[in-house]
């Protein structure tokens, strides 16, 4: 697939529905985790302009930064912590409406309002988290999080060998 998006305008339903086919576009055929990664987080900046869109991915007991679009992020986050560690500790999607009212939130940047945080799961345990950001509250809901996390369920298998 060439490395062009088609934008659309729309629901957000709409906007994910066109751009799930995309992604899996990119996807396909290629196995690198990074690639892979780099390629969902620009292609969901590109669509719908959030904040900060990144990965963060279980290494040595602690979640590490991956291929993100946005300023400069937390580099490592512990278990529990924050809205990414507290999704991967509670091996769940998390919806913050307002990240100033979440117990423990980490503030890599002042303009966060609010955040999604979606577990990625092999083999019943999570090894990774997408995480997003918005500079408004109440930015995400139920819609966010159906299709981002099928969007991290399409990331190939033999990515993270």
């Amino acid at each position: 697939m060439a490395e062009d998006l088609h934008i659309v305008r729309g629901t957000k339903e709409e906007q994910y529905r066109e751009l799930i086919p995309q992604i899996k576009g990119l996807l396909e055929g290629e196995s690198d985790l990074i690639a892979n990664l780099a390629n969902i987080a620009g292609a969901l900046k590109e669509q719908f302009n959030w904040w900060w869109i990144g990965f963060y991915l279980v290494k040595n007991g602690e979640l590490v930064l991956g291929p993100f679009q946005g300023p400069v992020a937390c580099t490592r986050i512990r278990k529990g912590r924050g809205v990414c560690g507290s999704s991967w500790e509670q091996a769940r999607t998390l919806i913050v409406p307002d990240v100033e009212k979440f117990p423990g939130h980490i503030a890599c940047s002042s303009y966060s309002k609010s955040e999604i945080v979606v577990p990625i799961f092999r083999n019943g345990e999570v090894i990774g988290v997408l995480d997003a950001d918005s500079e408004f509250l109440n930015h995400y809901d139920a819609t966010d999080q159906k299709f981002l996390e099928e969007i991290v369920s399409l990331i190939p298998e033999e990515s993270w060998k």
